[in-house]
């Protein structure tokens, strides 16, 4: 008998948590998962894009071609497409053959209005990070540790319970006072309860993430009608009519009046603004999918830790709207679930509990460690 005992010292010692090291705090994450894959293509695409269209300017030299006279000398042929690339203005006539001029200004500036996008992009984040996130990493911080210790002091009271069971003469007595204590809520953390019903009453974390989604959307969708105002105004221009015939040249004869130019970095910049436009349309259900996210309750993370005795968020039905910062704190819990050490013991001592042949004899982890320990052959049945 003795040497059931020790086994079952040694089972329940080797059950308990380890202490929390000091690098967890530092590997907690602070974004989702699907949040950071938007950060990265939502910023990263358009710098990317635009490092190759500075580098193409770079290596290409000049980034217009304009049809100068037979009788212009080289000098002059390079003056012309310095200044019509410096003006980018188009001179036509309408249908009753009147002069109009169209600007095209909008094709010199379109790279450095792609690094505003990325600037814009990057900004429903900043918001998340230093509003949002140093009270979410507070929050995590202790739930984990909280979630842990409760598992911890269970296991230390099935050994408690164990000793006590030991020493008591009358076998029956002890589990009359085990259940009276359950009825009683001598096993309960309030603690831990009452900080996530706490959190279910507060909403700024999920206002602070809601707003980020929505801002981003607007981003979006206002650089996806830039680029449809760009194509269906200026992108369809690869050529036009130029005029230098300003300052001291205005007077000269042999200059003629218009110029035909083409732009040969052209078609380079309908591919970048097409790569920019399909992947923003493409990540609009993205961030939608994400905002719904929070229109249902993660319930399978609580559900498992109702196994601890007296811990029953869900059983309670204190989990009501999911608008609120507990729903928002369970999303991250799931992204950090490989820092909650006992949810992966709790999960398999579940997964032992379905398996079990008399599950009505198994109500909390409690009772499952109790079978495992060997107390079960005193342990009367539940009616």
């Amino acid at each position: 008998m003795s040497l059931s005992h020790t086994a079952a010292e040694y089972m329940l010692s080797d059950a308990l948590l380890p202490d929390p090291s000091s690098s967890r705090a530092k590997g907690l994450r602070l974004e989702l998962p699907s949040d950071r894959l938007l950060k990265f293509v939502t910023v990263g695409l358009p710098l990317f894009l635009v490092s190759l269209a500075f580098a193409r300017e770079f290596s290409a030299g000049s980034q217009i071609s304009c049809f100068s006279p037979t009788n212009f000398t080289g000098k002059q042929s390079a003056y012309t497409d310095t200044a019509c690339w410096d003006s980018l203005i188009h001179h036509g006539f309408d249908a009753e053959g009147r002069a109009i001029t169209k600007s095209l200004w909008a094709l010199k500036a379109f790279p450095y209005s792609l690094l505003v996008v990325a600037v814009l992009m990057y900004l429903p984040y900043l918001l998340w990070r230093y509003a949002a996130a140093p009270a979410l990493h507070c929050d995590l911080l202790f739930i984990i540790d909280e979630l842990d210790k409760s598992y911890n002091r269970s296991v230390r009271l099935v050994q408690h319970m164990k000793k006590v069971q030991q020493a008591s003469a009358e076998p029956e007595q002890f589990w009359e006072e085990y259940e009276r204590a359950r009825r009683e809520r001598y096993f309960e953390f309030p603690l831990l309860e009452r900080y996530l019903t706490c959190k279910q009453h507060a909403h700024g974390l999920v206002f602070i993430y809601i707003l980020r989604n929505l801002l981003l959307l607007l981003f979006l969708a206002a650089t996806c009608l830039y680029l449809v105002f760009l194509h269906l105004n200026i992108f369809f221009q690869d050529e036009f009519s130029c005029s230098i015939k300003t300052g001291l040249l205005e007077a000269e004869p042999h200059i003629p009046s218009l110029i035909p130019c083409k732009l040969v970095f052209f078609s380079v910049f309908q591919l970048i603004t097409l790569s920019v436009g399909s992947v923003y349309v493409l990540l609009i259900p993205v961030v939608i999918y994400n905002a719904l996210q929070l229109c249902q309750w993660d319930k399978g993370l609580l559900s498992v830790y109702e196994m601890l005795p007296a811990f029953d968020l869900l059983s309670r039905r204190m989990l009501t709207c999911p608008l609120n910062d507990l729903n928002v704190i369970l999303l991250f819990l799931r992204a950090n679930i490989s820092e909650l050490t006992s949810f992966s013991r709790l999960n398999a001592v579940s997964a032992l509990r379905e398996a079990t042949a008399n599950k009505e004899d198994i109500d909390t982890v409690i009772d499952f460690m109790t079978l495992l320990a060997g107390l079960e052959t005193t342990k009367p049945k539940h009616q």
